[in-house]
């Protein structure tokens, strides 16, 4: 089965699906890593913050594959805002992964109380560098964004925010589309609380498919790009198995109509944690 790809802004071609890393544990990463490039997974979404780049890039280079033909993306630490610290991150990051270029790299938190400006600029050299092939953003909301719109050079390429029936964050999503932002979708299925929504659980009896497949489905029909997490092949594989169907249009809007503007992370206007320090 082939993944469709979307062109981000500046050409380069990611993969709409794939497997995130968030939560797994270092030690079960490389299991994990390989049995998704075992279901057929060629997107991998890490963070420095997760603390298993390594153990990504160790599962990338023992598998049969050529390390190119797999999509990379991972995330600035939120203690590595300063200039300098985001140029040795950047590298550190690379030297992690086992890769001479990262394919996506995202400032992971805007961090009200510390600012983005000087993150950003070390992106744009990694970027000019020719270390990173994209870069873009997580968590940003629109007036982060037109931040970066009229004061740098570079526009991000992508904005990873969480998605959700739940939280469909509709307007977002649109200005990121009007200013040519591709969305990421995190915590896509709400860490599981959407699952047994009555209105999910029925429109998967229906069409006869799983409830995270439908979700997962409602994410590829919006435009987003997406990568759900598991540590069971078996899931790995279902996740994967949602491009021979299609929802319908009045199915789609059932599905959005079940918004409650609910998070299950943090604010990002207010989100200002440091790794190392108390929350």
């Amino acid at each position: 089965m082939t993944v469709p790809t979307i062109a981000l802004n500046n050409g380069v071609q990611i993969p709409q699906l794939g497997f995130g890393v968030f939560q797994i544990k270092p030690q079960d990463t490389v299991q994990a890593v390989t049995a998704a490039l075992d279901a057929g997974y060629r997107h991998i979404d890490t963070a420095e913050m997760y603390g298993n780049e390594q153990q990504v890039g160790d599962a990338i280079k023992a598998y049969d594959i050529d390390p190119a033909e797999v999509f990379v993306t991972t995330k600035l630490n939120n203690g590595f805002h300063a200039y300098d610290d985001a140029l040795r991150a950047i590298d550190a990051s690379l030297a992690d992964l086992q890769r001479e270029q990262i394919d996506l790299f995202l400032i992971h938190w805007p961090l009200p109380a510390i600012g983005f400006d000087d993150a950003w600029r070390a992106l744009e050299k990694g970027y000019a560098d020719g270390k990173l092939r994209a870069i873009g953003v997580s968590n940003f909301q629109p007036h982060h964004l037109r931040r970066l719109h009229e004061e740098f050079t570079v526009r991000p390429a992508v904005n990873q925010i969480e998605v959700h029936p739940y939280l469909t964050q509709t307007d977002l999503l649109a200005f990121d589309a009007e200013h040519e932002i591709a969305t990421e979708a995190w915590s896509p299925i709400a860490q599981g609380l959407v699952l047994d929504d009555p209105v999910i659980v029925e429109i998967a009896g229906r069409i006869g498919r799983t409830p995270a497949q439908v979700v997962l489905r409602w994410h590829i029909q919006l435009g987003s790009i997406v990568f759900p997490k598991s540590l069971q092949p078996a899931r790995m594989a279902e996740n994967f198995d949602i491009f021979g169907f299609e929802l319908a249009d009045d199915d789609m809007a059932l599905i959005s109509a079940l918004n409650r503007d609910e998070r299950t992370g943090p604010n990002p206007d207010e989100f200002n944690w440091i790794p190392g320090t108390p929350r």
